[in-house]
């Protein structure tokens, strides 16, 4: 298994797609707050404000979309390549395979959730001031947040990966499903009263509510801490089933 974990990292290391992503999410931390930079005059928002409503206002968009370019480019791949069939047939049990690319496409995935929250607001302190931070309490609550709900979405990323055999089929799929799976659900909340319950604790749902994980009681806390965890158990198990009996070519 740990030979495996390192041969995914390394070809994660590799991928051009991913170092892509970091680039391009790294240039946008850097240009969006140089926007609002005015040469130190006034009207520069505080860093705590525009970290909740500028970061954290784009992170649930970030979550789903970005990753979906990596989940072709690194597991869709390998299919037109023919690396899955040789991985496959290396003596490795289909579970373990499938556990590791899951285990460091999803450490892949919360990397690139990551780099708005930290490295723009690290930027937009340089550029706005060092004393109106975010609360520190508040701020690894919402990026330990970001981290979970990214290895969540991986997990459904993941499924879909294997089941198609091109990355440009897999990418476009991916980005149409989580871009338009919201009203679905909510028409089906709508129509089916009793599916309403699943679909407001959903992780589709609770990624809206990091941004006011502070607002909010106990209960509901622990339920934005356990359902990501959950989903991302569950639909890997259902992608490990999948991937068992998936024909390689």
């Amino acid at each position: 298994m740990g030979n495996l974990m390192k041969a995914e990292w390394y070809k994660l290391k590799k991928e051009r797609s991913f170092r892509f992503l970091i680039l391009l999410l790294m240039a946008v931390s850097v240009l969006f707050p140089l926007l609002e930079f005015d040469n130190g005059g006034p009207g520069l928002p505080p860093v705590d404000e525009y970290y909740l409503h500028n970061i954290l206002g784009a992170h649930g968009n970030i979550v789903k979309l970005l990753p979906s370019i990596l989940a072709g480019f690194f597991i869709t791949s390998e299919y037109s390549r023919g690396t899955m069939k040789s991985i496959a047939s290396s003596g490795n049990s289909r579970l373990r395979i499938y556990i590791a690319k899951l285990m460091v496409f999803s450490f892949g995935a919360m990397i690139i959730s990551l780099i708005l929250p930290v490295f723009m607001t690290a930027v937009s302190a340089i550029f706005f001031g060092f004393q109106d931070m975010p609360e520190w309490s508040f701020y690894l609550q919402t990026t330990g947040l970001i981290m979970l709900y990214g290895a969540a979405f991986a997990s459904i990323m993941a499924i879909f990966s294997i089941l198609f055999t091109d990355s440009g089929k897999t990418i476009g799929f991916l980005l149409m499903f989580f871009i338009f799976v919201d009203y679905p659900l909510q028409l089906l909340a709508v129509k089916f009263p009793f599916f309403e319950p699943v679909v407001s604790h959903s992780i589709f749902k609770l990624v809206h509510n990091i941004s006011i994980v502070d607002e909010l009681a106990t209960g509901e806390i622990w339920t934005l801490v356990a359902v990501p965890v959950i989903s991302f158990l569950a639909f890997g198990a259902v992608g490990s089933v999948i991937f068992q009996r998936k024909e390689i070519k």
